[in-house]
């Protein structure tokens, strides 16, 4: 073989290979990609294409054009879901990440038996979407309930927390402060990021631990804030079971519960009418999206990066 032959197959190997490689990788990947087709972008074009009909899952689907998007914009049921949703969402968010960071400044101090303490404040974060918990909270504000056992030892008389409309959203809004232990760790772990030098050099000034706080600490955790602020607002919106159980699936008292799930939960599988939930469910993808995309663009008034010019 000659020189110039010897070249071309020496060269040749490593494309050979990294074909090789390339095949492997998409052997692995494909029970991923056949996942991501069956059940999560076939479903979504279904359901899109179901929000175009009306269908009642014992007949075949009749397609209606935009009369579900239509009939939206005419539902009260509807425009009141939306009201409680954003109400909640508005909030509980701000309350939860306000109380997570509070306790993740408390927790960086170093006390002792902090993996104790991470591990019993995250736990509500795991609970806090299950049935059980919503059980127990609907038995926690009932009547004879243990809040108003506790409020009684000081001459407080309780009420019906759940069954009282000025008060039952607010007693799933605590349910969802309560479960703050995810976004805490994830402050936890952002304050452990924070370099101490910035506050050295801020004590030798004389900055106090206020001020070090507000323009040390908050400035550089700003991209942790606005991470945990995406993911709560998309949980908050996706709520459920809570209120479901709460009510017992009705929404009440007088919708004062009715989330916008579930009331998509009772137009699709209470009435039947899988069309005009599905239209519903696109409203909702178009609404979480919408206030991300704000959110992201507001994000660059208020969010510092560290390694920006």
């Amino acid at each position: 073989m000659s020189a110039l032959g010897e070249l071309r197959r020496v060269k040749a190997q490593p494309a050979v290979k990294q074909r090789k490689q390339n095949k492997a990788a998409f052997l692995f990947l494909l029970p991923w990609f056949i996942g991501l087709a069956l059940i999560t972008v076939g479903p979504m074009v279904a359901s899109f294409a179901l929000s175009f009909t009306r269908y009642n899952l014992l007949s075949p689907p009749r397609f209606i054009g935009f009369e579900n998007y239509v009939r939206m914009f005419q539902d009260e049921r509807l425009h009141t879901a939306l009201a409680v949703t954003f109400q909640y969402v508005f909030i509980s968010v701000p309350l939860q990440l306000g109380l997570a960071l509070l306790l993740a400044l408390v927790l960086d101090r170093g006390l002792r038996g902090l993996a104790l303490y991470r591990s019993a404040f995250y736990l509500p974060s795991l609970l806090g979407g299950s049935v059980a918990i919503a059980i127990l909270w609907r038995q926690l504000f009932g009547v004879d309930g243990l809040v108003n056992v506790v409020l009684g030892w000081f001459g407080i008389e309780g009420q019906g927390w759940i069954s009282n409309p000025e008060t039952a959203l607010g007693t799933l809004m605590v349910l969802n402060v309560w479960t703050f232990g995810a976004p805490m760790v994830i402050f936890l772990a952002g304050l452990r990021q924070i370099p101490t030098m910035y506050y050295e050099a801020a004590a030798v000034d004389g900055a106090n631990r206020r001020q070090q706080f507000w323009h040390i600490t908050l400035p550089m955790l700003t991209p942790i804030i606005f991470f945990n602020l995406i993911l709560q607002l998309i949980g908050a919106f996706q709520s459920f079971t809570q209120a479901f159980v709460v009510s017992g699936g009705t929404g009440g008292p007088v919708d004062s519960t009715l989330f916008y799930t579930l009331y998509l939960y009772q137009q699709g599988f209470t009435n039947l009418n899988m069309g005009y939930a599905s239209a519903m469910a696109w409203l909702l993808l178009v609404i979480i999206a919408a206030l991300t995309a704000v959110n992201f663009w507001a994000s660059k008034y208020w969010v510092f990066y560290d390694d920006q010019d």
